[in-house]
Order: structure tokens, then C-alpha cells, then sequence
């Protein structure tokens, strides 16, 4: 996990899954608060989380958005990442979004 401050401000943070099994799957994760969105900081924190998933050896990279943030859905398209699965969790409402990066995006 790595946080993201601007001066004394956390504005984001990202998470790394590293692969699981013989798939060579890695899940990168970078999250912006809302109001920070637009400023490079989203980019930073995918591009390094990105670096390291080479490093693990990824054969694909995963993500998982909530279907309601438009932002991430927007940012995770433009970077080549498509929809592979849309879900709720038992017992929850919110609505996620897996997307999924082929080694060739990596």
C-alpha cells in the first residue's frame, strides 16, 4: 500500500495484490479522494502500483471500481483496462465493477 499527501494532506492511496495461483493475475488499486481527482495523483499512484506488478512478474492486471464513480470507470478505460464482471456483495448494495488489463497493456 502506498499513501499519497499533498504537504500534510492524505489525498490517495493505492494497493498492490500480488499474483495469485498459476494465472499471474496482479490487482492494482488507486484511489483519489474526490476532490484531488484531475491533479496527476490518480496517474502517479497507478503508474508506480503498474511498476511493481512487472516486478511480481504479472502476466494481467486487475482492478475493481464502484460502478457508481464515473472517474475511476473513465480513468481505468483510457489506460486500456476493459469490464470483465459487475457484482454486489452478499449483503451490501453497492454495485462493483472488476476491469482487467492484458500483459500486452502492462
Amino acid at each position: 500500500m502506498e499513501n499519497a499527501y499533498v504537504g500534510d494532506v492524505l489525498v490517495g492511496c493505492s494497493t498492490v495484490r500480488p499474483p495469485e495461483g498459476e494465472a499471474g493475475v496482479v490487482t492494482v488499486i488507486a484511489r483519489v479522494l474526490p476532490e484531488w481527482r484531475g491533479r496527476g495523483v490518480g496517474a502517479l499512484l497507478y503508474e508506480n502500483g503498474l511498476a511493481y506488478a512487472r516486478v511480481l512478474g504479472a502476466d494481467a492486471v486487475e482492478t475493481c471500481v464502484l460502478a457508481v464513480n464515473e472517474d475511476g470507470l473513465r480513468f481505468a478505460g483510457a489506460r486500456g483496462f476493459v469490464e470483465v464482471e459487475r457484482y454486489v456483495l452478499d449483503g451490501e448494495r453497492d454495485e462493483w465493477v472488476d476491469l482487467r488489463l492484458s500483459v500486452t497493456g502492462c
